[in-house]
This record gives C-alpha cells, sequence and structure tokens, in this order.
C-alpha cells in the first residue's frame, strides 16, 4: 500500500471523529478509534479461519483443559476468537448492540482480549451506546477493508502508527508522558545501530531490543523499519514494558496488528516488577519520564539496592527520590549481553538532571562514576528545546554501550545539536521545533566522524572525574561580655530552654537568675582564650550561688575539665552552647584549638574544591565507597593546594575524612564560546540617542 494510500486510510478512519464530537472531548477520540481499528483488523484477519476455530472449539472445548494451542493452530495465529458472530454481523441486532459487542470482544483470545480490557473500551461501550452513536461509529468501521490481502501486516503498522501520531497530537498536553515525536526516536536509532551496519546487512540475521518504558511502542516501531530498510531479511524482535494500561493496549495492539508476539511486552513497574528478569538484549533504548519520583516503589528498588549490589540492578547508587532516570539506565544496563555474547548498545533520552546533579560521593554522582569508570558512556548528545510535547526543556541523547571500538576506548564524545533545528507551521502542545532528515543526518555523521570540532569534542574518561576537598581555616575568636553578646545569649534556644525548665536540682528562676548574675559579674570583659572566659565566669559563679543560697559543695561535679560547667552543674556541652553567642570572630586572634592541640575549624569559612584528578584514576571495583587514599590522589591534592590555596590562606588544611571523587558531564561549559560585551563608546552613543528620543517625545507632550 502506498503511503499516500495508508494516510487516506487513516483519515477515513479518523472520520468518525465527526460523530464523536460534542459527545467525547477531543483528546478523547483515540480511547474510541484505536480500539476499534484493532477489532477491525483481529476480525478481518480471523475471518478466513473462522469456522475452523469454531469446529475445533466445540470438538475439544468439553474433552480438553488447555485448548488455546489447538485454536491458535486452527486460526493459524497467536490469536484466535470463538465468538459466533464476526464483527459485521454485529450490525443485524441493532437492539442488541452493545451486549453481543460486548459478547464479541470476549470471545477472544486471553492475549487479544487483555488488550482490548487495558483500553477500558467496555466503558466506551456504554457512553457510545447512551449516546445512541454505538450503531453509526460501528458501521463506519465495517465499511473499511483490513483484510491481510488489502493491507499487510507492514502496511497496517504504518496505519496504526499514522493513527497514534494523530492521537498524540490531539493529547499534546500529556502525549510527552508516553510519545516521544518520530524524528527524535529516529535520530536515536541511526546513533544505535550506525557502528552495526555490515552486521545488520548479514542475509537472516535476528537481532532483539527491548525499551522498558515503551509507551505506545513508537521506539520499537521505528526501529524495525530501520533494519528494515538495511536489511529485509534481517529480524528484529522486540520486547518492552509499560505501567500505563492504555499505553501498552497501544503498544501491543501494534505489535498484534504487525503479526508479531504482543506477550513480548509486559505490563508493569520496571522498578518494582521486572517483566524480563535475566533477559538480556542486542540493543536498548529508552525514553523515561522526565523527572518522575520513584517514591511509590522506594521499598523495592532500596531493598534490592542494599541486598543485590552490583549483582542486581541498582549496585551503584540511588539517585534522588524526586526524579528516577539514572534507575531506568540502571535497569537498562543490567540487561545488556556481555561481551562474550557480543554486547549491547544502548540510547536513552533525558533531561539535564543526570548530567550533573548530585555531590560527589551521592547517588547520582556514583552511578556516573561507574557508568563512566567502566568504560560504557559512548557518546552525549545535546538536543534543541521544545522538541518533545509536554515540556520545553533542552534534552540530551545519551549512547552507553559495552562494545566500544577500539578508538573510542576510555573516551566519551559531546555532540552539540541545541542549533540543529527547524520551526515548525504549527506548534503542538510545547513541541514548537522538530529535526529534519538532513539535521538527523548531520548529527549522525558528527558521531560517526568521531573527530574534534565546534560541534564535537573528545574527553578521556578521567576528564569528567573531580576531587571534592573540604578546605578548613582555624577557627579565631575573641569573648566578649557585651550588651550585644548579651542580647544574642538570651535568644539563644538552650538559655532559653533553662531558663524554662530550670537544671538538677536548682529551680528555673534560679538557674536563670544565677546565669545573668554570673555575665553582670564580668560585663565588660574580654578575654583572649576559652580557658580564661571559663575560669572568670566560674569564679563568679561560686559566688552568685552562695548569693541564692546554694553552696558551692552541693552542685553536681562533673570531670573537673571546665570549672564554669562544674560550678553550674551543666554539661561542657551545654555551657558550650549558652557561651557560643559570647565568640566573636577576629582574625587578629589566637587559634582556638582542641584537646589535642589541633585548630578547631572555622565553620564560616569551610570550602569544598574541586580538584582535577590524576591521569590514573581508582576503579570503581577498587573503590566502591568513593574514598580516596592512593597516592596519585593525594599527590594531585597536595599540588592544588600548593598552587591554588596556600599561597592566599597559608594556614588551611584539607580535612581529609571529607574527600571524595565524584563525575559529572559539563557538556554546556565544554561547547560555552565566549562573547565580549560591546565596546562602551558604541553603548555610550545608544544611550545618548535613546536620551534624544525621549526627550523629542516629552517635547512634544508638554507641547
Amino acid at each position: 500500500m502506498p503511503q499516500a494510500d495508508i494516510k487516506n486510510h487513516a483519515a477515513f478512519i479518523w472520520s468518525v471523529a465527526d460523530l464523536l464530537r460534542g459527545v467525547y472531548k477531543q483528546n478523547d477520540y483515540g480511547d474510541v478509534i484505536l480500539p476499534l481499528v484493532v477489532l477491525r483488523r483481529l476480525d478481518c484477519v480471523l475471518e478466513p479461519s473462522r469456522e475452523a476455530v469454531l469446529e475445533a472449539h466445540a470438538k475439544y472445548v468439553d474433552t480438553i483443559d488447555n485448548i488455546a494451542p489447538i485454536l491458535e493452530g486452527a486460526s493459524g495465529h497467536v490469536f484466535y476468537n470463538t465468538a459466533r458472530i464476526g464483527f459485521e454481523k454485529l450490525l443485524d441486532d441493532p437492539t442488541n448492540l452493545a451486549d453481543n459487542l460486548r459478547a464479541y470482544i470476549a470471545g477472544f483470545s486471553t492475549n487479544a482480549r487483555q488488550i482490548v480490557e487495558k483500553f477500558k473500551f467496555d466503558t466506551q461501550i456504554t457512553e457510545l451506546d447512551k449516546a445512541n452513536l454505538l450503531f453509526q461509529v460501528v458501521g463506519k468501521f465495517c465499511e473499511i477493508d483490513l483484510h491481510p490481502d488489502k493491507v499487510d501486516n507492514m502496511e497496517m503498522g504504518y496505519l496504526y502508527e499514522e493513527l497514534i501520531r494523530r492521537f498524540s497530537e490531539l493529547s499534546n498536553e500529556t502525549a510527552g508522558e508516553h510519545f516521544t515525536p518520530r524524528e527524535v526516536i529516529k535520530l536515536m536509532v541511526n546513533l544505535l545501530l550506525v557502528e552495526d551496519g555490515e552486521l545488520l546487512a548479514k542475509p537472516g540475521i535476528i537481532k532483539t531490543m527491548l525499551d522498558p518504558a515503551c509507551g505506545t511502542g513508537g521506539m520499537l516501531s521505528v526501529a524495525q523499519g530501520h533494519l528494515r530498510d538495511l536489511n529485509a531479511d534481517a529480524r528484529l524482535e522486540v520486547f518492552g514494558q509499560e505501567l500505563n494500561a492504555e499505553t501498552w493496549a497501544v503498544c501491543c495492539s501494534d505489535l498484534l496488528l504487525k503479526g508479531q508476539n504482543p506477550s513480548n511486552v509486559v505490563f508493569g513497574n520496571s522498578f518494582s516488577e521486572d517483566g524480563h528478569a535475566g533477559g538480556t538484549f542486542d540493543y536498548l533504548l529508552a525514553n523515561p519520564p522526565f523527572g518522575v519520583e520513584w517514591k511509590n516503589v522506594k521499598n523495592e528498588v532500596v531493598t534490592e539496592h542494599r541486598t543485590g549490589g552490583f549483582g542486581g540492578r541498582f549496585g551503584a547508587g540511588l539517585p534522588r527520590i524526586d526524579d528516577g532516570s539514572l534507575l531506568f539506565l540502571q535497569h537498562m544496563i543490567s540487561k545488556m549481553k556481555p561481551v562474550s555474547q557480543g554486547g549491547s548498545r544502548l540510547a536513552i533520552v533525558f533531561n539535564g538532571s543526570p548530567l550533573f546533579t548530585g555531590a560527589a560521593g551521592s547517588g547520582p554522582s556514583e552511578i556516573r562514576r561507574w557508568i563512566i569508570e567502566s568504560d560504557w558512556l559512548e557518546t552525549v548528545v545535546a538536543l534543541p528545546d521544545q522538541l518533545f510535547y509536554n515540556t520545553a526543556i533542552s534534552t540530551y541523547l545519551w549512547i552507553v554501550t559495552n562494545r566500544k571500538a577500539p578508538s573510542r576506548q576510555g573516551k566519551v564524545q559531546l555532540i552539540d545539536a541545541r542549533e540543529s533545528w527547524e520551526l515548525m507551521k504549527k506548534s503542538l502542545g510545547k513541541k514548537r521545533k522538530y529535526l529534519s532528515d538532513d539535521q538527523i543526518d548531520d548529527v549522525v555523521r558528527l558521531y560517526d566522524a568521531f573527530e574534534e570540532s565546534d560541534r564535537s569534542k573528545i574527553f578521556t574518561n578521567q576528564s569528567f572525574g573531580f576531587i571534592k576537598i573540604t578546605v578548613e581555616q582555624p577557627l579565631r575568636v575573641r569573648w566578649e561580655i557585651n550588651d550585644e553578646t548579651v542580647a544574642a545569649l538570651r535568644v539563644n534556644k538552650t538559655y532559653q530552654k533553662l531558663a524554662e525548665n530550670g537544671y538538677d536540682d536548682v529551680e528555673p528562676e534560679d538557674g536563670v537568675e544565677g546565669l545573668n548574675r554570673v555575665l553582670a559579674a564580668v560585663h565588660g570583659q574580654g578575654f583572649e582564650s576559652e580557658d580564661a572566659l571559663d575560669a572568670a565566669l566560674a569564679n563568679a559563679a561560686v559566688a552568685v550561688w552562695e548569693e541564692l543560697g546554694y553552696t558551692y559543695e552541693d552542685k553536681i561535679f562533673l570531670d573537673g575539665k571546665r570549672p564554669f560547667a562544674d560550678a553550674m552543674g551543666l554539661t561542657p556541652a551545654t555551657v558550650k552552647k549558652i557561651l557560643k553567642p559570647l565568640a566573636i570572630q577576629d582574625p587578629a586572634a589566637p587559634t582556638v584549638t582542641k584537646r589535642n592541640g589541633d585548630p578547631e575549624p572555622d565553620p564560616g569559612l569551610r570550602d569544598d574544591e574541586h580538584v582535577p584528578p590524576p591521569n590514573q584514576t581508582v576503579t570503581f571495583e577498587e573503590d566502591p565507597t568513593g574514598r580516596l587514599a592512593g597516592e596519585t590522589h593525594q599527590q594531585a591534592i597536595n599540588n592544588y593546594m600548593d598552587a591554588e590555596v596556600l599561597p592566599y590562606v597559608p594556614d588551611a588544611w584539607v580535612d581529609r575524612t571529607k574527600t571524595k571523587l565524584g563525575y559529572e558531564i559539563p557538556l554546556t561549559r565544554h561547547f560555552y564560546t565566549y562573547t565580549p560585551p560591546r565596546p562602551l563608546k558604541e553603548i555610550d552613543a545608544e544611550i545618548k540617542t535613546l536620551e534624544g528620543e525621549i526627550q523629542e517625545l516629552l517635547t512634544e507632550v508638554t507641547e
């Protein structure tokens, strides 16, 4: 069937929308049209073998428990229908059309009936019958001939995809959740298969492909079509999984109409119900939902991460709970074939988040680290914004493989295709741009050339790593008891708690009164060390307690290391919190030290620095925690401190307990082009011109 005929058929079928207008919203037309297309096609396919199926059913239904294989044999397909009447005969009894249509659907084999049920078509039968439209709609579909001798499986696939496209465009507000623009899929598939042109051209070649978030199955369909273009004798067996019931039904029906096995597409959540557990595939591709949280499957994912480790799917780490994108990527990597079996290639569409979110040592960073250090990340392509129906954000295409070409091993290619777009004549939701065939070919050429240019950058794996160090500076403070510091102390939470509750055998009013009197006794004094402050406060406390009627011997003595804490009957930790507002930072003050003599770090001066890693890096398997102890890393840190920190802050040091190795892919930074500002003279001249124009307008107004 020529392409024009396919579009004509699609237009005729879609004309049913004229009947639905006013009863259905425009974006709900597909709820009626798509399942009826499936029913009509299946009826046409089964018509030649209908009598044979009915005879076999009558003969064996009461004697054989599992009659399905016999009926499939009689029908010559992987599905059948045991209803006594065909689709067209439903019109013979208009009064009972709704009941007869339901009985007709119930006669299908389980695999076909489940597809129709997931469309929730029973609800549509009720609505159409209530609106007196059921007879007209069914009659419209009886007019179109979808017999295989008129429309073969390939043509039926194209026809159905055209209907899906129209349905998705009408539903553009939500289409992006399950529908990927065809030109984006074409680019993904081309990049996925470009390395395997010679392999896929071999006679009788059979390959497998998985999409774990397959939506309506568009990616799988385009991939099959591309492979047919390369080799008409090649076969691509496709597999998928989809969470949304209706889009799962669309995908399965598409496969069924093409004469393929819909059972390869599993219904359910890929994270909590892996429908292809233990399976591996030659190719994998996906466009998972952007920024979708995985809270509802958190228990299952976290359990697999903790108990399964790298033997499961999520061993490298867990991303943020509000973005499951990197869970999809780990899931797909677990489905790659071992290199000994030929390896695999995968393509996945992300937003910008997986490139850089997460600090060193976090889940997202560790996932990137695992992928890059395993030498699986091959290419990242920056796509234009406004390509998708439900979002205008920029997107990125990742190519990941465990069988890189020798020239690509140890390297990652970044491609900038952000300006490769054409403006659509009419926007579809938030989709205002598309990729032309020439632009797709251009991106593929950039990939295939694997050369440096203004739009293609090539980096070593280590280029995306960094060592995050925490640089500390010593705490330098002096202590003053003045109106300002005492006022700050009185809003201190620990002080307020003591004032409210008291402590030990001291009444609340006595506790706060005692503390206030101690502060009053040393008001106006300053201290260069915490020990001097503590001693002065302790001496004042002894006198205060005696004035309040307590004896010093009555107080609870702790460890004797902090006289004021002992005198007050408080723990040293509590006293430290109370007196914190009395400290004033002063660069000229002596360094505060810990009990072991080490300098106390100043939290206000703490800074994180990213140190370029050495060429030789610790592998993920050798150091899965991300902690660094290797000499090469330590030398890199020392060199950085000597060159970038110590010349300006000579008493700074690195807190080695916080050192982490991180990975990020700052793609836009690598393609940034500096644009110098305009000369000041030019700007000044423009301002003067504008001032003159404004003055002229004001003159006109005043006149």
